[in-house]
């Protein structure tokens, strides 16, 4: 090979997802930007084929005993790949559902945190386990019998330092549970006392109670004796057969307390979420006051500060902390855990603590902790791979990014980038623009070259590239206010604003300046809020649109009473389901450490019903292709004539209000991109009933062409009556405000205030704030 071909990626025919044979070469040591409208194909081409491709390439590297360890990656639906290197996926996957997950244990600062305390903690209590909140202490004693020829038994003991507070367990909360939000006590468990998601009679959950043995499931709850009640309740773990199956048995609320408390509140699902708010009472730990820390650890000091002080720092003040620490002795320590926390404050994220649990990062948040060791790699030739790294990024903040991703570059790596921002679109040595479309309608390469060579391609991309924000030639007036008095929610100041109602308002700020405390933590739960957050959603490759915005409830009961059997039928996760490849539409043949194979079912052909099922027809069209079809589509289909379904045309109207008719209805939730899922949450969300809609960073992953699309759908609802307030870092968003409330001036301990609150034309001729600037900048003024 000439030596030209060692410096490029070539892709040939990659066809993974909604690609369409798509062939190009990307250039090493380059940073290469990847644009496109959401839903066009770039995490398909960057993350599904390239960065793939070459983990499972790595993963197979090592002995087939270690793979057993590692997740088995299939090769992506692709010709050939040529040129590759490592790659580092630095993607926005929120971090870790566990409660003990931190930013400090993310980031290994906190582990190099406890080797310093055992070192120079005043007084020494143990080694860095000592400090370890997830590391119980440990005493035994006992007779232990010593193999030897005359064998004797000596009496030993044994202990472990542990950090752990034994009566939270290292989560820093206590929980209390509800009973009457666990079971009705008139009900016995064959009449459904359970009210727990997931314990449902016919379910295993609630089979391992009614078919113990413990209790008698026809008799009412509150009729149990003292044996029974503590048997349901509070019973020791035991392995038992149950149903004809061995199973362990627990008491109910151990088995809650470890099945569902000992999880993160924010990475659960939303059903189970609200069933925990309603059912669990959490409240800070008396023992370790939240810290997480026994005593003990909470004794050693250095420079007077103890573990948990040090942990619930800013990360700009511990990193200050730490350089003023002078031990020749842990000279290399304090230089390591230096570049750690100054790490986090050059990326921006000096305003976090380490004791923050990770599973309340944002994604932009997550991602960027995960770029820290990245950042102090010394290796070279590596490709990272990066997913919209500027999202939650004020605009203040995206040259620091940008910065980071040349210095990446600069130190001889491959940096592949997924992004809308023009301004790290304008930074590229190469750009590779997808489209024409979405879903169907993209998958193809319109553009490859440089960036002003896409300036001037006419693609939807260029077309946009150099579109200017816009002030609104008048405002709406408010038609009433909502009063926000003394918010201290995290690092908010006291702060007092009131919030317009009817008109379209937006907060802003930096990164961290107290926005989403200010909007999520200070309005109350019945004031009459729809909020809609950037949490994930979740869902199997069962989930598709049709199921996660409940339209496939109408569809089912058209279809049932159109031909006069129930609705079970028509679901592929119910009675209709094939039962070969049991309603998933393909078989999965595991090999152990090879990836495992997935073929088309024979029997359903991938359609995912019975054969019979199929059989059942509404306005000549059966439930597969009713699932098949495009959002708009169906939209008409359900309009008129006998499958006219107006419960099913609001659901479809509000995919469509969104810029999601191309998506199919059965399409797998785990097929689509972060736009695309952001905008399914916004439009099932439409649907809850209230005067007013919180939108926290909406135009994430958003093409510049569909931040349009999106202010006309939020100038539709405020025009229709509802009030909308929007956290958004997005600047075309503020220009078309009626109403701007900026926090800051900073992050952290030097944000939580309310810096100007006026109308976006005020707050560009005010510029007495970095937003105010940055817009100004963006509208010409």
């Amino acid at each position: 090979m000439s030596r030209t071909a060692h410096d490029v990626i070539r892709v040939l025919g990659a066809r993974q997802n909604n690609l369409k044979d798509v062939s190009i070469e990307l250039p090493k040591r380059r940073l290469t930007v990847f644009t496109g409208v959401s839903g066009s194909g770039k995490s398909s081409l960057v993350f599904g084929t390239v960065a793939a491709e070459s983990q499972r390439l790595i993963n197979e590297t090592y002995s087939a005993f270690v793979q057993g360890f590692l997740p088995s990656l299939a090769r992506p639906e692709v010709d050939l790949l040529e040129g590759l290197t490592a790659a580092i996926v630095l993607d926005q996957q929120r971090m870790g559902g566990d409660i003990r997950s931190t930013v400090g244990t993310a980031t290994d600062a906190n582990a190099r945190l406890r080797v310093l305390f055992s070192r120079l903690g005043d007084p020494h209590v143990g080694p860095p386990n000592a400090f370890a909140f997830n590391v119980p202490a440990v005493r035994a004693s006992g007779a232990v019998t010593v193999e030897r020829a005359g064998g004797r038994t000596v009496r030993r003991s044994f202990s472990r330092a542990g950090g752990m507070c034994s009566r939270c367990e290292g989560r820093g909360a206590v929980s209390e549970l509800d009973l009457t939000r666990l079971y009705d006590d008139a009900k016995s468990l064959e009449q459904g006392a359970l009210m727990i998601p997931g314990y449902q009679p016919g379910g295993w959950n609630h089979r391992l109670y009614a078919a113990s043995g413990f209790v008698d499931p026809a008799k009412p709850i509150r009729a149990y004796t003292a044996a029974e009640q503590r048997d349901f309740l509070h019973h020791e773990p035991v392995r038992m057969k149950i149903a004809g199956i061995n199973m362990t048995y627990e008491g109910l609320l151990p088995r809650l307390r470890r099945s569902l408390l000992s999880k993160d509140r924010d990475a659960m699902q939303p059903h189970i979420r609200d069933f925990v708010d309603g059912a669990v009472t959490f409240t800070t730990c008396p023992d370790c006051d939240g810290t997480r820390l026994n005593e003990e650890a909470r004794s050693s000091k250095i420079a007077g500060i103890d573990i948990a002080e040090a942990c619930a720092l800013q990360v700009s003040d511990l990193a200050a902390w730490v350089g003023e620490l002078d031990d020749p002795s842990v000279a290399p320590l304090l230089a390591a855990l230096g570049h750690t926390l100054d790490a986090l404050v050059g990326i921006g994220l000096g305003y976090l603590s380490l004791d923050r649990p990770s599973g309340t990062l944002s994604g932009g948040e997550a991602q960027r902790v995960k770029m820290i060791r990245a950042l102090g790699s010394s290796l070279t030739d590596v490709t990272y791979v990066f997913d919209e790294p500027t999202t939650g990024l004020h605009p203040h903040d995206v040259r620091r990014m940008n910065d980071l991703l040349l210095q990446l570059r600069d130190k001889g790596n491959t940096v592949l980038v997924v992004e809308h921002e023009p301004e790290t679109i304008a930074i590229a040595d190469h750009v590779v623009d997808l489209g024409p479309g979405a879903g169907s309608a993209g998958g193809s390469v319109c553009f490859q070259g440089s960036v002003e060579g896409l300036r001037t391609s006419g693609t939807l991309t260029g077309r946009h590239l150099d579109d200017r924000a816009a002030l609104k030639g008048t405002v709406r007036a408010p038609t009433g206010r909502f009063e926000i008095r003394g918010a201290t929610t995290h690092n908010l100041r006291g702060v007092d604003v009131d919030i317009p109602l009817g008109v379209l308002v937006v907060v802003t700020g930096v990164a961290g300046s107290g926005k989403s405390s200010l909007v999520h933590g200070s309005l109350p739960a019945d004031a009459g809020f729809v909020s809609v957050d950037r949490g994930a959603i979740r869902g199997s490759r069962r989930s598709s649109p049709a199921t996660y915005t409940g339209l496939l409830e109408p569809v089912r009961k058209a279809f049932a009473k159109a031909n006069g059997v129930k609705p079970a039928l028509f679901s592929a996760n119910s009675d209709g389901a094939c039962p070969t490849c049991n309603g998933v539409g393909v078989v999965y043949t595991d090999l152990a450490t090879m990836a495992g194979v997935a073929t088309t079912c024979e029997d359903c052909e991938g359609k995912r019903f019975q054969g019979p099922v199929l059989k059942y027809r509404l306005a000549g069209r059966d439930i597969a292709e009713v699932l098949a079809m495009s959002v708009t589509e169906a939209a008409g289909f359900f309009a008129r004539g006998e499958a006219r379904t107006p419960a099913a045309c609001a659901i479809l109207g509000r995919l469509v209000d969104v810029g999601l008719g191309y998506l199919s209805l059965g399409q797998p939730l785990t097929t689509l991109s972060g736009g695309e899922r952001q905008r399914l949450k916004l439009a099932t969300r439409m649907g809850d009933r209230g005067g007013a809609y919180v939108l926290d960073e909406p135009t994430a992953g958003l093409h510049l062409a569909d931040v349009e699309q999106l202010l006309a759908l939020l100038d539709r609802l405020v025009d229709g009556g509802t009030s909308v307030v929007v956290v958004e870092h997005h600047l075309a968003v503020m220009a078309h405000a009626d109403w701007i409330i900026d926090l800051g001036p900073g992050a952290g301990h030097d944000g939580g205030r309310v810096v100007f609150e006026g109308t976006p034309a005020e707050l560009v001729a005010d510029r007495s704030t970095l937003t105010g600037q940055h817009l100004a900048a963006s509208v010409g003024g």
